[in-house]
């Protein structure tokens, strides 16, 4: 970690801050795909989903400087409702993250590169049990409403953490066309959280645009 720390500090040193021809002022990037809990998590949460969006500079061809946001969402193990005595739960973590990205091959078709970086993390911890709701519906053909039943979830108890966190991983980008900056990208990067008493640690793999 500290020579990746280290590499990417050097880069950031000897780029230019005038960019290169060809290289975008600015960067984006949007995506999303599963997320696995991992050490200290994964016997307490399953499997679940990612979202994640962001933008950022380009300080030279090869290093870009991302303010991103993440949301994840994984359902809590069978392990821990039994320990908790509830049907069913799930937690929701959101993070805004600061994360500079090197890229290895910047002009080429095939672009590996590396990132890391940390920030605020939010994540919810959420006890649920199935129950049932009822709503106002429409009948367009007589132009009434009238009530129906609907399956819902009851909150049974809901728990909160902000704290700081760090995330580092790696993915590689391809270009779309040869002469576009449009780029399909795939990445891992894993996640630790200062929540107490147990850290939350997951990876979301993720897919989608950047550009």
């Amino acid at each position: 970690m500290k020579k990746l720390i280290s590499a990417v500090g050097l880069a950031l040193l000897l780029s230019s801050p005038i960019l290169a021809q060809n290289t975008n002022r600015f960067s984006f990037v949007f995506g999303g795909g599963f997320t696995q809990p991992v050490r200290f998590s994964e016997d307490r949460l399953n499997t679940g989903f990612n979202f994640l969006a962001g933008g950022g500079v380009n300080v030279s061809k090869h290093v870009g400087l991302l303010g991103e946001f993440g949301f994840n969402h994984m359902g809590l193990s069978t392990g821990t409702l039994a320990a908790q005595g509830v049907p069913d739960g799930s937690t929701r973590i959101y993070s805004f993250t600061f994360n500079p990205v090197v890229r290895m091959n910047p002009e080429g078709r095939f672009d590996p590169y590396i990132t890391f970086g940390g920030g605020y993390y939010r994540r919810t911890v959420e006890f649920t049990a199935p129950t049932t709701a009822v709503v106002s519906a429409f009948d367009p053909f007589y132009g009434v409403f009238f009530p129906i039943e609907v399956p819902a979830n009851e909150i049974l108890g809901s728990f909160s953490q902000n704290k700081g966190g760090a995330n580092v991983g790696a993915g590689f980008s391809v270009r779309i066309s040869g002469d576009s900056n449009v780029k399909l990208f795939a990445e891992a990067r894993g996640h630790y959280i200062w929540t107490t008493p147990v850290r939350t640690t997951y990876v979301p793999v993720s897919f989608g645009l950047r550009w």
